[in-house]
């Protein structure tokens, strides 16, 4: 595989994220857990990804307050920016590469985190938006029971619709119509492989109980 074709594979392999930690009355999806999600895919396939600064910005705010005492306390905010690139390198091929460039920002009152919080948001929301991972409050399953009822259906099966149409005719000799007058009383009014094969399955019911009950008439 090449390196694309990694990368692929990595997003194939973390479908979804439920975000497990809680800070104030949001929930959010920490650093570690996004890195360890993907971590044992990439050491599978051989990727390696390298962060690199290429700038820094440093803008700092400075405000003052009165405690409960009249005292002035000053307060002062660093806000870090930061330019970046991610570059992926397949480790079975060095001389293929993917780089990707980023921006970070991290606020810090204390002034030395700033980087180191610039560094983990970018880390987290690269890695996040680099493999397309939804996330959300709710847990994977109802996350996938969502995936699957926002699919198309599935449509008749070859054999299904051999039987519907088999069944439409016996039922219209039985009645004297037409198989596509039977078509029209069942409310069918699509292509008949366009029928969703779970519907398919109440026309083929439904059509057997027709029979079952004209046989009995006609007996």
């Amino acid at each position: 595989m090449n390196i694309y074709q990694k990368l692929i594979e990595v997003r194939k392999a973390v479908p979804y994220l439920k975000k497990e930690d809680r800070g104030g009355q949001y929930s959010y999806n920490s650093s570690s857990q996004v890195v360890a999600a993907i971590r044992e895919k990439m050491d599978e396939l051989g990727l390696l990804l390298i962060p690199r600064i290429i700038d820094k910005n440093v803008l700092t705010e400075t405000v003052e307050n009165k405690d409960q005492y009249g005292n002035i306390k000053k307060r002062t905010t660093y806000f870090t920016e930061l330019t970046m690139e991610y570059k992926w390198i397949d480790a079975e091929n060095p001389e293929e590469e993917f780089i990707v460039p980023f921006y970070a920002q991290g606020v810090d009152i204390a002034g030395e985190k700033g980087v180191g919080k610039a560094l983990t948001y970018a880390e987290k929301y690269y890695l996040l938006k680099q493999f397309n991972v939804p996330t959300d409050d709710i847990d994977p399953d109802q996350f996938q029971k969502k995936v699957e009822e926002s699919k198309p259906p599935k449509p008749i099966t070859p054999e299904k619709l051999e039987e519907l149409k088999n069944l439409a005719e016996r039922y219209g000799e039985i009645k004297g119509r037409t198989a596509e007058e039977v078509y029209k009383v069942l409310g069918i009014s699509m292509e008949l492989e366009n029928i969703p094969d779970g519907l398919a399955d109440n026309y083929i019911f439904q059509i057997k109980h027709w029979i079952k009950n004209a046989t009995k008439e006609t007996a």
